[in-house]
Formats: C-alpha cells, sequence, structure tokens
C-alpha cells in the first residue's frame, strides 16, 4: 500500500480524520510496519503500543493455557480493528492476549495518544471503532456459547465451512481455533472422512458435503 486513497478505501471512516493530522501522520512512515509471517504482535502483560490497521495479510489472536494449549477468538484482516487493542487503549491496562501475524501483512500503528485524539474529534471514526468492537464482542460472546453449549462435532463442522470448497490447514491450528487437543481434531476428522462428509490430505480438508455439515454445525446430525 503506497497512498492515503488506498488506507480510506479498507477503512472508509479514516475520511473524516482531519486531513492535515493523516497527511502528516502517513507521511512519517516510522508507524508502518512490513510484517513477516509468524512475527508475534503482541503478548499477554504487555502496554499496547498502538491501535493497529492491517493493511494486508491475516493475523491471528488467541489466549494460551499454562499447558500451551491455544483457543483461536479471532482473525484480523484488513478493514476490520482489533478488539484486544482496543480494550487496553480505552482502559489503559496491558493486554490480554496473544497476536501473531498468519501471513507476510503489513501494518500502520496508530499512536495512542492520536488514537484517543481522533476518537474525540472524528465522530465517524469513533462510530466505526465503537460498532467493530460491538461486533467483536458479539462474536467472542458466540464464542463462549460454543465452549460451553455445543459438542465439539458442531464446533468442528463450523469451523470447516464458509472458507470454500477446499480448507488450508493442519489439524493442529485446528485444534488451536477449537481449543482442544488435536488428536481429538484428528479423530474427529477420520470419522467426518468415513462417513464421506470430507476429504483429508496434506494440509488440506476437501468439503465434499457441506449440507451435512451445516446439520452436524446445527446439531441435526451426530457427527
Amino acid at each position: 500500500m503506497q497512498t492515503l486513497r488506498e488506507l480510506q478505501e479498507l477503512y472508509p471512516s479514516m475520511t473524516s480524520v482531519p486531513t492535515a493530522e493523516l497527511e502528516a501522520e502517513w507521511a512519517g512512515g516510522a508507524t508502518v510496519m512490513q510484517v513477516p509471517r509468524g512475527t508475534q504482535l503482541f503478548a499477554p502483560g504487555a502496554n499496547c503500543g498502538g491501535f493497529p490497521l492491517v493493511l494486508s495479510g491475516e493475523a491471528r489472536v488467541f489466549r494460551m493455557a499454562p499447558s500451551g494449549r491455544q483457543l483461536e477468538m479471532y482473525r484480523l484482516t484488513p478493514g476490520e480493528i482489533c478488539l484486544v487493542s482496543s480494550a487496553s487503549l480505552f482502559s489503559g491496562e496491558v493486554l490480554t492476549a496473544f497476536a501473531e501475524m498468519q501471513t507476510e501483512g503489513a501494518l500502520w500503528m496508530i499512536r495512542p495518544e492520536l488514537f484517543g485524539h481522533w476518537l474525540q474529534c472524528a465522530p465517524a471514526f469513533r462510530r466505526f471503532v465503537l460498532g467493530q468492537f460491538a461486533a467483536r464482542m458479539a462474536d467472542l460472546t458466540a464464542l463462549i456459547d460454543a465452549l460451553a453449549f455445543h459438542r465439539l462435532d458442531q464446533r468442528l463442522a463450523q469451523a470447516l465451512l464458509g472458507q470454500g470448497p477446499r480448507l488450508q490447514s493442519t489439524h493442529q491450528q485446528l485444534a488451536d481455533r477449537l481449543g482442544t487437543a488435536r488428536e481429538i481434531v484428528t479423530r474427529l476428522l477420520k470419522r467426518f472422512e468415513a462417513a464421506g462428509w470430507v476429504g483429508l490430505s496434506r494440509e488440506k480438508i476437501d468439503i465434499l458435503q457441506p449440507a451435512v455439515l451445516r446439520q452436524v454445525a446445527a446439531g441435526e446430525v451426530s457427527g
């Protein structure tokens, strides 16, 4: 990304930020980062260094248990905001999760003091941030409900759907996303494969019967 126009296409609310301030911040260039895949963006207990806008690529935000088991909270892609960073900046408290780049990408970090200033002086930017914050909270509430009330086969079926006919993922990545052990995910996937619902190959899962998987996700069919 080379221009403010491209930034504003991804984040239209930025057009409400004072033009001179936005141009000066963008021209500084120090806050635009090219980030390799696998880079850890933040970790629990650290102070929030800024409000990240994803310009390209994808990041994964997750919590980790003392045992090392991970639970994915959400993915962060261009046009979205980071709930954990927002909450830290709103409250002044330290960060509460990990974030790691899943692909090579680029981020623009808005300095904390500038983030607070733009929330006050740019109503469209404020509405965007608070609206996305509320949407992320709803997503997390749905995740909590799934963890508390849904069977793992339902949650796995949900994770497989909506990403096209072929999912690029390891069993460990799915396990991290679902907050469970890889062996359990592998066992369920093999059960799905035996039923003819999916096809398994190295780091690939072919969705053969999405209609049935939707029934599993809804609890209408047992996996």
